[in-house]
């Protein structure tokens, strides 16, 4: 055992001899009735929105939501929602209660838990991966519906721990249009694949650009290749979303809540199944 060990398990990635690992409690996420990752190939793309937009869908068609904000590091989901409070632990310390949205969203995130939204978390892979764990095992969750998992972007730590840590049924994946946009994918697919995980679909961000003068739609980023991709990876669902200013200053602004999330219904519908 190390002379700086604070034996707490939980958030250490050493493996002495004298490791104990947490107890799971089941009765926290036994509610929890459908678990959907939300994961990118890259950062930048607007994973983080999306997530809350499809949030806001399921909530809005009529199901218990929750989200966890599993981005540790970048933690952006409670900005986005306007939330202030903190997370509450019962008496023992053992045991967090979401926070809800104005909606009744449930949210567990980092920034929840800091003093400042804007203190950075220093932390390294393993405990930051230990700290994804605990969101799922250690929080109360109820009866949830549909639960939406913010990884951060990539294949690394945190993405692995969800996917072989939590019951996790289906993955949509969130990308942009450039030339790169199949390999990025490829990478997701490919990691979902073995993890034996079924991605649900594509949400290409920033798809284009409306005027609002002419109505005309303008590729900004280059015209979009993702049909060609959801076909090679052999994907059927997919939602093109617009470089939209409004939406943009809207989450900025904490009202998520009120931003037009139809053109993810299509997506909603497979999720729910």
């Amino acid at each position: 055992m190390s002379e700086e060990c604070t034996h707490d398990c939980s958030s250490c990635g050493s493996n002495c001899e004298d490791r104990t690992e947490p107890q799971k409690n089941p009765d926290n996420y036994k509610g929890v009735k459908k678990v959907i990752a939300v994961m990118s190939g890259k950062g930048g793309v607007g994973k983080s929105m999306v997530t809350s937009m499809l949030a806001v869908n399921a909530c809005k068609n009529g199901l218990k939501t929750a989200i966890i904000d599993a981005d540790i590091t970048g933690p952006s989901i409670p900005k986005s929602f306007g939330l202030t409070e903190k997370v509450r632990c019962d008496e023992t310390g053992t045991c967090m209660y979401p926070v809800e949205t104005a909606t009744g969203i449930k949210v567990i995130s980092m920034n929840l838990l800091m003093d400042k939204e804007t203190d950075p978390v220093i932390w390294r892979g393993p405990i930051i991966a230990g700290a994804v764990k605990q969101f799922w095992e250690d929080t109360s969750w109820g009866d949830v519906d549909c639960m939406f998992v913010d990884c951060p972007p990539g294949t690394g730590d945190v993405p692995l721990t969800v996917l072989q840590s939590f019951p996790v049924d289906g993955i949509i994946i969130v990308t942009s249009p450039q030339e790169l946009v199949s390999m990025i994918v490829g990478k997701a697919v490919n990691m979902a694949k073995a993890m034996d995980i079924p991605v649900l679909g594509i949400v290409e961000n920033m798809s284009y650009f409306q005027c609002p003068d002419c109505g005309k739609r303008h590729a900004v980023f280059g015209e979009s290749h993702i049909d060609q991709v959801a076909a090679e990876y052999g994907i059927a669902n997919i939602a093109k979303l617009p470089i939209d200013p409004d939406a943009a200053r809207t989450v900025d602004m904490g009202k998520a809540e009120e931003l037009d999330v139809s053109g993810l219904d299509g997506l909603f519908k497979v999720i729910k199944g």
